[in-house]
C-alpha cells in the first residue's frame, strides 16, 4: 500500500531531507555538464551562474604559481637591507619598537633583546637596484622582473594560523583557499588537469620543516570540486589513479558511465552536491589517467631548461622539479598551482639551515619566472614568493654562539615578491623602519594583498562572495584595500 504523505515525511532521513532543498541551478547543471564527455564550456556555464559573471573586468593574470614559504624567511637576511643593524649589532632593541606587542612564547618578552646584523652582505642589483643579499644569487639577477613588497604586515604569531590566514583569509580553518576560490569562479582551461594543485617539499637534512596540513589546500565551503589535487612526491604523483590490474579503458569507461547514471538517479533524489563532486572526480582521475604521464615526463625539456632550475631537477619531490612541474601545469591550461617549501624556520640555525634553504630554491624560484618569461607566459602568469611572515630583527639565542644564531616569528613587518601577471617589474614598494621592526611607508595587510590578487584576475574581491549559513562570505571578509601602487 502506498505510504501517506505524512508517512512518507517521516520516513526520510535528515540528509535526505536536507538534500531535497539542495537541488538547484547550479546542482541539475553541473550535473548536465559532467555526464558530457566535452564538457569544459557547459561546466563553466554553470559555475558562472553560480558564482557571477567573471572576470568582472579584464584581467591582467590568468594563473597564479604560489610559491610558499612554509616557516617564515628572515626578510632583514634575505631582502630588507637596514644599515643600522650593522651598527647597533649586540645592542638592546630600544623599548619604542616593540611597546604593546605580542611575540611568541619563545622570545616573550623582548626587552633586554640584542639586535642582530644579517648574517651575509648585500648588494645593490640590476637598474632598479634592488637590495638582494649574497644568499640569493639567483633572485638578485631577476631583480628587474620582480616587484618586492618590504612591508607587509599580518596578525598572526604562530605558523599553522598564520599560512591559513594568507591562503583563506581567515587564521581558523575551515575557509576555501586562493587556489579554491579562483577556480569556483574562474573555473579552469584544462579538461584533462585539476584546475588547483598543490606541491610540497621540503630541504634535505633540516630539523625545523613545518608539518603541511590539508587545509592548506582545501575548499573550506565550496563544493569540494574546487579543492586542491595534491600531486605526492614519491610513488605515483596522484593517489588511486592506476586502474586495477586486468581492467582496461573501454571497460573502465563503461564502469563510469554506469556509475555517472546511478550517481544521477541519487542526485535527483538527494540534491547533495558532493555527488556532483563525486561524478567530476572520476571523469577527471580517467582523464588523468592520459595526462599525467606526459605531463610528469620530463625527458622532453632541453638540457639547458633543466640546467636553468638546478641541479634538482629532475629529482621528484624537490623544490626545484616542483618549479618546473608547476610551468608545465600552467602551460597545460592549470588555473592555480601552490608549492610550498618548508624548513624555514630558523631559531637557532641561520649560519647553518639558512643556507640550505635558499641553495635548495634560490635558482629554481629565479629560473621559474626566467623560464615563464621566455615563452611569453609571465606577462598573464602571476607568480608570488613569500611566507607567513617575517623574523625578528634581534637575536633568539646567545650573540656569542654564532652557529646557534636564530630569529623568532615577527609578524608586524616582512617581504614578499610578484613578477608578471600585471604588477610592475623592478619596483620595491613599501618600507620598514630602520631596524626593520615595522612598517614605516606603504603598509600593506594579508587582506590588501588578497585584494589585489584578486583585482589582477579581474575580480572585484567585494562582490565575488559565496552564501554559506545565513551569510556571504568573501576571501577578504569585511577587509582589504587594492594595492594600486604596484599595479602595471
Amino acid at each position: 500500500m502506498p505510504q501517506s504523505p505524512h508517512e512518507s515525511a517521516r520516513s526520510l532521513t535528515r540528509r535526505q531531507f536536507l538534500g531535497s532543498g539542495a537541488t538547484g541551478l547550479v546542482g541539475s547543471a553541473a550535473l548536465a555538464s559532467m555526464l558530457s564527455r566535452d564538457n569544459t564550456a557547459r561546466a563553466n556555464a554553470a559555475r558562472s551562474a553560480a558564482a557571477g559573471v567573471l572576470p568582472h573586468f579584464a584581467p591582467k593574470a590568468k594563473r597564479v604559481i604560489y610559491l610558499f614559504m612554509n616557516g617564515a624567511p628572515t626578510h632583514t637576511d634575505l631582502f630588507d637591507y637596514k644599515p643600522m643593524l650593522e651598527k647597533l649589532h649586540g645592542q638592546p632593541v630600544p623599548e619604542s619598537y616593540f611597546a604593546g606587542k605580542r611575540f611568541s612564547t619563545m622570545t616573550g618578552n623582548p626587552t633586554g633583546k640584542l639586535l642582530l646584523r644579517p648574517v651575509e652582505p648585500y648588494a645593490q642589483h640590476g637598474r632598479s637596484g634592488a637590495w638582494v643579499s649574497n644568499f640569493m644569487p639567483h633572485t638578485a639577477k631577476a631583480a628587474d622582473d620582480l616587484c618586492f613588497i618590504k612591508s607587509m604586515h599580518t596578525t598572526q604569531v604562530n605558523h599553522a594560523p598564520a599560512v591559513t590566514f594568507f591562503l583563506t583569509g581567515s587564521e581558523m580553518p575551515g575557509r576555501p583557499t586562493l587556489g579554491a576560490w579562483l577556480t569556483y569562479g574562474l573555473g579552469s582551461d584544462t579538461d584533462n588537469l585539476p584546475g588547483y594543485v598543490a606541491m610540497t617539499s621540503v630541504s634535505k637534512g633540516t630539523t625545523c620543516g613545518q608539518i603541511f596540513y590539508d587545509y592548506y589546500w582545501g575548499s573550506g565551503f565550496l563544493p569540494t570540486q574546487y579543492q586542491g589535487v595534491p600531486f605526492r612526491r614519491g610513488g605515483d604523483p596522484v593517489l588511486y589513479l592506476a586502474d586495477p590490474p586486468g581492467i582496461g579503458r573501454p571497460l573502465r569507461r563503461s564502469m563510469l558511465d554506469g556509475l555517472a547514471q546511478l550517481n544521477a538517479l541519487r542526485h535527483q533524489e538527494l540534491g547533495d552536491p558532493e555527488i556532483l563532486t563525486r561524478v567530476a572526480q572520476y571523469e577527471m582521475a580517467y582523464r588523468m589517467q592520459a595526462s599525467i604521464p606526459e605531463l610528469t615526463d620530463i625527458q622532453s625539456e632541453p638540457k639547458h631548461v633543466l640546467d636553468m632550475y638546478g641541479p634538482q631537477a629532475t629529482e621528484r619531490g624537490t623544490f626545484a622539479y616542483n618549479c618546473l612541474m608547476a610551468r608545465r601545469l600552467i602551460e597545460r591550461g592549470t588555473r592555480f598551482v601552490q608549492v610550498m617549501h618548508a624548513g624555514w624556520d630558523q631559531h637557532n640555525s641561520l649560519t647553518t639551515e639558512l643556507y640550505n634553504q635558499c641553495r635548495d630554491t634560490d635558482q629554481p624560484s629565479a629560473a621559474l619566472v626566467r623560464d615563464l618569461k621566455q615563452r611569453g607566459l609571465l606577462d598573464d602568469t602571476l607568480v608570488i614568493w613569500g611566507g607567513e611572515f617575517g623574523r625578528t630583527p634581534f637575536i633568539q639565542g646567545d650573540i656569542n654562539n654564532r652557529p646557534r644564531w636564530g630569529r623568532d616569528h615577527h609578524p608586524y613587518v616582512f617581504t614578499v615578491w610578484m613578477a608578471g601577471g600585471g604588477v610592475k617589474a623592478g619596483i620595491t614598494y613599501g618600507a620598514s623602519d630602520e631596524l626593520a621592526m615595522n612598517p614605516a611607508t606603504n603598509p600593506v595587510h594579508v587582506h590588501d594583498f588578497q585584494a589585489t590578487l584578486l583585482h589582477l584576475l579581474g575580480i572585484d574581491h567585494e562582490q565575488f562572495t559565496y552564501k554559506f549559513q545565513g551569510r556571504r562570505y568573501r576571501l577578504t571578509d569585511v577587509h582589504g584595500q587594492l594595492v594600486k601602487g604596484i599595479l602595471a
